[in-house]
């Protein structure tokens, strides 16, 4: 039962994970936070503080609750104080070597080997994932979406090894726990959602690259003449353009397609470190909180 699972631990305190944390706490399950040391733990904490401010300022969360999801979050600098959780939700850099190397740790250090160990990749295969562990069928993609207390989607992928038991306890806890919509996918590059947005964002960056339209009229045009909430360009640079590039050579490295390759205007903007909202320079500009 997915109201079994109340101890939940995540890896990786950024944009994402931060994100996954705060819900799970609003949820009322006691979480733990792994960063890669103390302070970038602290920078978690104050990114999840921060948020919970402000949906306190716009009155989607009264004072008593935001105070009480704090109080269940634990941020620690090590990976061993994941030994006891439930489920453990991976939320690290879009890089397979990395991904790989935490989900071998996890399966030494989680101690229930009916435990669920989940990633929140873009579009990384589960299945390897899986294979770097010695619990492949109680491994699975749970991707959420940004800004994660915001939209109410998540993605569940299973691979081949996934049994049926930890997909439906995934689905149970992502509708009754988190009160979120579920859609299910097989495990292929991009899942459901990156997909089919993906080459969308990269055509529009060609368009960009081309000299055919400026960023913001493509953006407008979007906008103004197919009633998208935000435009490709400003979209991509919500995301980052590093995870755009990322999931893009993950597209490109398993289907092949010309339309999944990164444009050379992407590659060199993220060479730049010019990733978009969070470093305030990418398609737009934009003023750093």
């Amino acid at each position: 039962m997915s109201t079994s699972i109340r101890r939940i631990g995540i890896v990786g305190g950024g944009q994402m994970g931060a994100g996954i944390a705060e819900v799970c706490a609003r949820a009322g399950l006691d979480t733990v936070v792994c960063e890669a040391d103390a302070a970038t733990a602290r920078a978690a904490r104050e990114r999840v503080a921060v948020s919970l401010e402000r949906a306190v300022q716009r009155g989607k969360l009264d004072r008593i609750s935001a105070e009480d999801a704090q109080a269940r979050l634990l941020f620690t600098g090590a990976l061993e104080d994941l030994a006891d959780r439930q489920l453990v939700i991976e939320a690290v850099v879009e890089n397979a070597e990395a991904k790989i190397e935490i989900f071998t740790a996890l399966d030494k250090i989680v101690e229930d080997h009916e435990a669920v160990l989940a990633t929140n990749t873009s579009a990384i295969p589960v299945m390897r994932l899986g294979m770097a562990t010695g619990r492949a069928d109680r491994v699975l993609g749970l991707h959420f979406f940004n800004p994660v207390p915001v939209l109410p989607l998540v993605e569940i992928v299973t691979s081949l090894h996934t049994s049926a038991e930890v997909t439906g306890l995934a689905a149970e806890f992502v509708r009754d726990t988190l009160g979120k919509t579920a859609i299910h996918s097989q495990d292929r590059a991009g899942f459901v959602v990156n997909a089919l947005l993906v080459p969308y964002l990269l055509s529009a960056i060609r368009m960009a690259e081309s000299g055919f339209a400026t960023a913001t009229d493509i953006d407008d045009g979007m906008v103004l003449g197919c009633a998208h909430p935000m435009g490709p360009l400003k979209l991509a640079d919500l995301i980052g353009l590093d995870t755009v590039a990322a999931i893009a050579d993950s597209l490109y490295d398993e289907f092949k397609e010309p339309l999944y390759a990164p444009p050379p205007l992407l590659q060199r903007m993220v060479q730049a470190g010019l990733l978009g909202r969070k470093t305030g320079r990418g398609f737009h500009m934009y003023g750093r909180d």
